[in-house]
């Protein structure tokens, strides 16, 4: 079994599960370009609980964490099986950190199904969860991301779902395309990190522009568990797209352990839902 690559992909506005754009073509060429895995483990931005769990039923629902949005997005449904049998391997390879068993609370929230919809359209490859621990400091959500890495040579493919730049409260509808200085100056120090040394990703927090870049952390943590997965396996990192949206929100997104393919496809990020921006823990 090839040892699986993993990723961390910008995931932006939820309305990018229902568009073909720049980021969505280079979601798609990845999962055209990536072994076939036996299970995709993801980190999603919006499993943020004061628990680590792991999603363990067979067949996870879609969730729809987001209001605002058009009909036609809460009517998209994906729905591939679960691995509960998973649980006890990530359980094992993160000893002694404990991680529970989520059995029916959560399932595959839109972090996870707008990016794989498109990398993997058919939803026939099973994927798991991890929940982001808010109660946890910047290193341990790295070296649980380092502890991950084992899974890679078991065929499981590991993915963190967020944006490096997330600030809902400072979009503006007039930069659709293009990010504030400030983002631009964060998401090039992200990536001169990433590119360079991704073990100290989590000293970011000493940046400039981090409290205007990162001001809740749910969006940033997800970069750090492929940054600890690259850092610990000395595994190379590459650029699979990159730009900004609506000036303060980066989709900057990477690759590690496999060159990213060419991109392809145009055109910027989906538009906002009229009226104020959602609250951050819904887009």
């Amino acid at each position: 079994m090839p040892v699986m690559p993993a990723a961390f992909f910008g995931h932006g506005n939820p309305m990018n599960a229902l568009e073909r754009n720049r980021y969505t073509e280079a979601w798609r060429a990845f999962g055209r370009s990536v072994p076939r895995p036996r299970a995709v483990l993801v980190v999603s931005a919006h499993w943020y609980v004061q628990a680590t769990a792991l999603t363990a039923m067979p067949r996870p629902r879609t969730i729809h964490d987001f209001y605002g949005f058009p009909r036609e997005l809460f009517d998209v449904r994906y729905e591939p099986p679960g691995l509960p049998e998973l649980y006890d391997e990530v359980a094992d390879v993160v000893h002694p950190t404990w991680v529970g068993a989520d059995v029916d609370s959560w399932g595959i929230d839109h972090g996870t199904w707008s990016v794989l919809r498109h990398a993997f359209p058919d939803a026939d490859i099973p994927v798991v969860q991890l929940s982001i621990n808010a109660l946890k400091s910047f290193d341990y959500h790295l070296q649980l991301g380092a502890a991950l890495a084992p899974l890679r040579e078991r065929g499981v493919l590991v993915i963190g779902s967020g944006n490096v730049v997330h600030n809902l409260g400072g979009v503006s509808r007039a930069l659709p395309d293009a990010g504030f200085d400030w983002a631009q100056r964060f998401d090039e120090a992200a990536k001169e990190c990433m590119l360079t040394d991704p073990g100290n990703a989590g000293r970011l927090d000493g940046h400039r522009d981090f409290d205007l870049a990162v001001p809740t952390p749910d969006h940033f943590l997800p970069l750090l568990y492929v940054a600890g997965l690259a850092g610990a396996t000395g595994t190379p990192v590459d650029v699979l797209v990159g730009g900004y949206a609506y000036g303060s929100l980066s989709m900057t997104a990477y690759t590690v352990g496999m060159d990213a393919p060419e991109p392809s496809g145009s055109g910027m990020a989906p538009q906002l839902p009229e009226g104020p921006p959602p609250d951050g823990a819904n887009i």
